[in-house]
């Protein structure tokens, strides 16, 4: 193998992306928002364009969704 791909492999080895689906990041802002970790859980809610109804529907606080309305377009 030659310089070039095992550079490749090994660069891939140590960067391993994770991949996140909607179902996981409405878990997560949940999770953020009941650890009171807003800002992540805004960060979460603009990438993936998530409504208030599916964070309520996941089982986030009714509070903790009101608290934060104003990011939801």
């Amino acid at each position: 193998m030659g310089k070039s791909k095992t550079r490749i492999l090994r660069k891939g080895i140590n960067n391993q992306f994770t991949t996140m689906t909607r179902e996981n990041a409405v878990k997560e802002t949940v999770r953020f928002l009941d650890s009171n970790f807003v800002n992540d859980a805004k960060d979460l809610i603009t990438m993936f364009g998530l409504s208030a109804e599916e964070l309520l529907e996941a089982g986030a606080s009714y509070e903790s969704v009101k608290a934060i309305e104003n990011i939801f377009g």
